[in-house]
């Protein structure tokens, strides 16, 4: 799908419904939107299957259990992806899914082992308002709740009151605002006890360390440079090392 397409594509939504709070609202809107989304995600995608990428290496820190390898496909599915549409308020959610089809959360059409390897993909759809519209919102309701106390002989908005109109307020616009999905390949090599991660964000690292080690139990170590040293090197070697000062070319 060339750009020229998606550009024309986009137009033709945003010009058929016009606003896109309607488009987030309808049925019909929402599957356009996601069908365009993964025709875009096909043509242009930059996991490991793209032509270059970005990723992250770490090393298992302790053997799994022979056990462990047949439960795979059950931990996955447990820690699946879930919809953010089902968890009413949340601004972010993410889980497992399948490493050939990010819609594919039971791994229907392809199996997580691919011989020695393990292949599976974090999903992250985050859906946020924009801080603009929101404090437009939030002014427009707090200007409201003026007036009905003013009618009822009162003047004062309390702290906690203006809060709760904020939240409620996020809540009501989030309904309108559609999720932006992301998707992160993870390879995970059994034999050599290797997880390759598709990405390099801090945020969507912490996030993948933390889930992967509450799925299967296993803490993971990020491979720097030096980390890679102390696994390569002699101990005096890694001695030499751990003496080294930086050259400054200032």
């Amino acid at each position: 799908m060339h750009a020229s397409n998606i550009k024309v594509n986009i137009i033709y939504i945003m010009g058929h419904f016009g606003d896109p709070g309607l488009l987030a609202s309808t049925a019909l809107g929402s599957y356009i939107v996601n069908q365009l989304y993964l025709r875009i995600n096909k043509e242009f995608y930059m996991g490991f299957a793209g032509a270059s990428c970005t990723f992250t290496r770490y090393r298992i820190l302790e053997q799994p259990t022979a056990a462990l390898w047949e439960q795979v496909p059950a931990m996955l599915k447990r820690y699946a992806f879930q919809d953010i549409d089902a968890l009413p308020g949340e601004e972010r959610s993410f889980g497992w899914t399948s490493f050939d089809d990010m819609l594919d959360i039971e791994w229907a059409e392809t199996p997580p082992d691919k011989g020695a390897y393990v292949t599976f993909a974090l999903r992250l759809e985050t859906r946020r308002v924009p801080p603009a519209v929101l404090k437009k919102h939030h002014a427009l309701a707090l200007r409201e709740e003026k007036r009905r106390m003013t009618e009822q002989g009162k003047q004062y908005i309390s702290r906690e009151r203006k809060k709760e109109l904020r939240e409620q307020v996020q809540l009501r616009l989030m309904r309108h605002f559609l999720p932006i999905p992301a998707i992160f390949d993870v390879i995970w090599a059994t034999d050599a006890g290797r997880v390759y991660f598709a990405s390099t964000q801090r945020k969507v690292l912490d996030i993948f360390e933390e889930y992967f080690a509450k799925c299967f139990e296993l803490p993971l170590e990020q491979l720097t440079p030096y980390g890679l040293a102390s696994i390569s090197l002699a101990e005096h070697e890694l001695n030499r090392l751990d003496t080294l000062e930086p050259t400054s070319f200032a």
